[in-house]
């Protein structure tokens, strides 16, 4: 843990700075874009978008969440989409207008162009792109999800409300405070009448406090239902993990690596972001609250923590931690070599596709692409690897 933390706590020196882009293409919802690259970052990095809570500001939401230390750490580009008053009086994106949440038009477009801009510019990995967000942001997150799967590899819906929930402004408040009772097949059809033909789903964490009053605990719960419905899993977990902060983690479709669903429940948490400054994880404000690290976690589970150059801002774990700077492990023909999945993918037994590592030669799905999973690799014959579950 005092390894994780140390990491966590010493991000690279940078000179990068948070800058607004004027001009990102189509913007029928009339948003404000900054971005944030840190120095010398390669091509093909992950992106991740945010939204911001209501009454907050992207400047804020990058001085608190905790992502811009992760983006150094792991080597991530990030967008954060602002809204204008003009648009709505409290800053809040307007999840329950359904002009702002259907594919192609108002807010949803918007920030569909800030990923199209930032991808081609940047030189980014349109397959590694995801979305956070808080509260009416992290309302628009389950929209832009389901509006744009084919756009967004994953995201994490924050404080947030199921897709769906409302259609006008009064709408609004009812599923905010008490929620809306809903079956997880009625909530998944809400989903599925926005999904575009052919599109694959994409991997879903979600955050809430069970003492958020201001976006009542329901919600969490309903967005979890809903994403496993269209996920076609169980309704009960397939494992659970007590993490920092009184935080218990339920994986659905899957274990931590390769759950399609994460449910992140912070005990006695009210609404907010959950950070974790004494570990280098963003700062505490109204409505960052000091629990535990959001930001590491949900990147962990997307498969981007620990992906650029320097070393995974990962969560604290209660085990050892390993980094991608182990040396070379790599044996002739017949030996069994065991790494994480970083390194396995670095030295190359195994390869990247869309935040998965997958064995050379085999194709065998080692789990997610980064430090956290380790995994034993055996060449049976040159340069065809297969996982060996054992153990070397």
């Amino acid at each position: 843990m005092a390894v994780a933390a140390l990491v966590v706590a010493a991000p690279r020196a940078s000179a990068a700075e948070l800058a607004p882009v004027p001009s990102f293409g189509p913007n029928p919802g009339n948003l404000s874009m900054y971005e944030y690259v840190p120095d010398g970052l390669s091509r093909g990095a992950p992106l991740v978008v945010l939204l911001h809570g209501c009454s907050q500001d992207a400047a804020a939401y990058h001085r608190h969440s905790g992502w811009a230390e992760q983006a150094e750490e792991s080597g991530l580009a990030l967008v954060y989409a602002e809204q204008k008053t003009a648009n709505n009086s409290s800053r809040c994106f307007n999840w329950f207008e359904p002009g702002d949440v259907a594919r192609g038009s108002g807010e949803a477009r918007s920030v569909a162009s800030m990923v199209e801009h930032a991808v081609a510019q940047r030189g980014l990995d349109a397959d590694r792109v995801h979305v956070s967000g808080l509260s009416a942001g992290g309302a628009m997150t389950g929209e832009l999800l389901a509006a744009y799967p084919d756009l967004f590899a994953g995201g994490s819906i924050v404080a947030g409300v199921p897709v769906g929930c409302a259609s006008g402004m009064l709408d609004a408040f009812t599923c905010m405070n008490p929620g809306k009772t809903q079956t997880p097949q009625e909530w998944g059809d809400r989903v599925r009448a926005k999904l575009p033909d052919g599109a694959g789903l994409p991997r879903v964490a979600v955050w809430h406090g069970t003492a958020d009053h201001t976006v009542a605990t329901a919600n969490g719960q309903a967005s979890v239902a809903q994403w496993g419905n269209v996920w076609g899993l169980s309704t009960s977990p397939d494992g659970t993990e007590n993490l920092p902060g009184s935080t218990t983690a339920e994986y659905y479709g899957g274990g931590a690596a390769d759950a399609a669903v994460a449910y992140f429940s912070v005990a006695g948490m009210g609404h907010g972001t959950p950070v974790d400054p004494s570990s280098g994880c963003g700062t505490a404000g109204a409505h960052f609250l000091d629990t535990v690290c959001s930001t590491g976690y949900t990147a962990q589970f997307w498969g981007v923590a620990g992906t650029g150059d320097g070393e995974p801002a990962d969560p604290p774990d209660e085990g050892p931690t390993e980094g991608p700077t182990e040396g070379p492990t790599e044996g002739p023909s017949g030996e069994c070599v065991t790494a994480n999945n970083h390194v396995h993918v670095i030295e190359g037994r195994a390869e990247h596709r869309l935040g998965h590592a997958y064995a050379l030669g085999s194709g065998d799905l080692l789990g997610l692409w980064n430090t956290a999973v380790r995994t034993s690799l055996t060449e049976t014959s040159a340069g065809h690897w297969e996982l060996t579950p054992g153990g070397c």
